[in-house]
């Protein structure tokens, strides 16, 4: 009897060091984590900016999908959890605090100015790496202040300055150009003038009233025949594709001879396909090359498109940004040396030095002082009849 007492009380003493040597379920403390990464996206599928947030959303997506395709990151999926936010801060406010708080993200692909300025207190106590499809300056302009922003398109107020710099440089008259800026009425539409006014004044640029766009509007020419009293030389509209057309088709309406200009969210075929022969000859300011270019970090986009019987000439230049931008992201994730936290994602992130897209941006570099990926914009002419935009510039370098 003393026997048949003693062996199970072995069998339970074997059994409980066996539990202190291994992790919870009985798995080894050295079995590796996969479990999906997490990661928010706030999109703009329905709201004012739709016309460019669906490609870019899409893209994302889609880069996803890629790397899923080739086994993840580190052996584990990317589980984008991607979700309209309307283009509304209180929406995309709720979307964030889900995110972080019910389905544990571990960074945020962020969309508008307005929403990403209202989240960055958040962004910061959270710890969640936050990269914005928003160029707004004041989102990196402080590392120490917004610690956790990333950013890697040049921001509106550096394109501002390309686009006047190269507006300046060609300029044959000797009197100073005039400059006008017409913009959507938010925080994102007025966020390059003051930069770009007070960098335009030192290299001998005039500059009239702004003039404000009211939202779907189908006819901007009432605002414009103002102008017609002291014809600005240019005029650089910051709106997304489709309201820069009406603003182009406004101007001719109005019978400015104006050169027209735009920088970002304007540039784009819907810019072409709506404007027509009235956006024909309008400068843009463009980070991210259009893929009618044929970079060498366009292959991938246009093969995988292919796979999936998408013709990727149909595809706009938004989408290529929206497919960069997860890029880097996923590089961030790629080179994260241990646990894939919020503070170990944003050291890695940091790590990118002079990072190589395949010449679809000039090269992005992230440190510890710096969050601003990407200070240099090519600068693009419209060509309505061939319905693409033709790169007049190599790329300059904001001032």
């Amino acid at each position: 009897m003393r026997t048949r007492l003693i062996v199970p009380s072995l069998l339970v003493v074997v059994a409980l060091a066996l539990g202190a040597c291994s992790g919870g379920g009985g798995a080894p403390s050295s079995a590796k984590d996969t479990s999906p990464i997490k990661i928010g996206a706030l999109c703009d599928l329905t709201g004012a900016t739709a016309d460019v947030g669906v490609p870019y959303c899409q893209a994302e997506r889609d880069y996803v999908e890629f790397i899923n395709g080739q086994g993840g990151i580190k052996g584990r999926q990317i589980n984008l959890i991607a979700e309209d936010y309307e283009y509304k801060v209180p929406r995309a406010e709720e979307l964030y605090n889900r995110y972080v708080n019910q389905d544990k993200v571990v960074a945020i692909m962020a969309w508008g100015t307005g929403d990403s300025e209202a989240l960055r207190p958040k962004v910061t106590q959270d710890k969640i790496p936050f990269l914005s499809a928003s160029y707004a300056e004041p989102l990196i302009a402080d590392v120490n202040a917004t610690p956790y922003n990333f950013m890697i398109g040049a921001t509106y107020s550096d394109q501002g300055k390309i686009l006047l710099k190269y507006f300046k440089d060609n300029w044959k008259e000797s009197r100073a150009p005039r400059v006008q800026f017409v913009v959507h009425d938010s925080p994102f539409g007025r966020s390059p003038i003051e930069d770009s006014k007070a960098y335009g004044k030192t290299i001998g640029v005039e500059f009239g009233e702004d003039v404000i766009m009211p939202g779907g509007a189908p006819d901007l020419a009432p605002q414009m025949l103002p102008l017609k009293s002291n014809e600005p030389d240019l005029l650089i509209f910051n709106n997304v594709a489709a309201p820069t057309a009406v603003g182009a088709k406004g101007a001719r309406t109005a019978g400015l001879k104006s050169t027209l200009g735009t920088v970002n969210w304007g540039i784009g075929e819907t810019t072409l396909k709506v404007g027509g022969e009235a956006a024909d000859g309008m400068l843009g300011a463009g980070a991210f090359a259009f893929l009618d270019e044929d970079k060498p970090g366009h292959k991938e986009i246009k093969d995988f498109n292919e796979r999936k019987s998408v013709n990727w000439k149909t595809l706009p230049v938004n989408y290529v940004q929206g497919w960069v931008t997860m890029k880097v992201m996923l590089e961030g994730v790629n080179r994260v040396d241990g646990a894939i936290t919020g503070e170990n994602l944003k050291k890695a992130l940091e790590t990118l030095k002079d990072y190589d897209t395949g010449g679809v941006t000039a090269p992005i570099t992230f440190s510890e002082k710096s969050h601003k990926g990407n200070v240099s914009t090519k600068v693009y002419k419209s060509d309505a009849k061939d319905n693409r935009w033709v790169a007049v510039s190599e790329y300059i370098k904001a001032q």
